[in-house]
């Protein structure tokens, strides 16, 4: 028969390795986490039962799929749109259609934030 030597005693499985890799990937998924606050876009949804008094001309905001702004059909640059709905206005609270065109939802919320920081409060998207 052969002989190899002393029989050695067995050795336990070393647990330290494993726990560096847990907590390895706990950091990795915590860092790759999302943190801030989520962002809610307070709307009236156009069309489909919503109802809003309107009064005054048509004021419609077209939001093309490159971000090109058409206010009633003639182009208009963001930071003049405030300026050119003031005469179509005549509150604060009167109605404007946004109607995004292409599904470019960066556009869309650049206009709602210069919309409602010119201090317009009614903004209603048609889908």
């Amino acid at each position: 028969m052969f002989a190899f030597g002393q029989a050695r005693a067995r050795r336990r499985p070393a647990l330290t390795p494993m726990i560096d890799v847990v907590f390895l990937l706990l950091v990795f998924f915590m860092l790759a986490s999302r943190f801030g606050v989520e962002r809610t876009l307070e709307l009236t949804i156009g069309g489909g039962g919503a109802q809003a008094e309107w009064s005054g001309p048509p004021r419609l905001v077209d939001i093309g799929a490159d971000g090109a702004l058409a206010l009633n059909g003639q182009p208009v640059v963001l930071s003049d749109l405030a300026t050119d709905l003031a005469p179509l206005m005549e509150a604060a609270t009167d109605p404007v259609v946004l109607r995004p065109k292409g599904g470019d939802l960066a556009a869309v919320t650049q206009v709602l934030d210069a919309l409602r920081g010119a201090g317009l409060t009614h903004l209603v998207l048609v889908p």
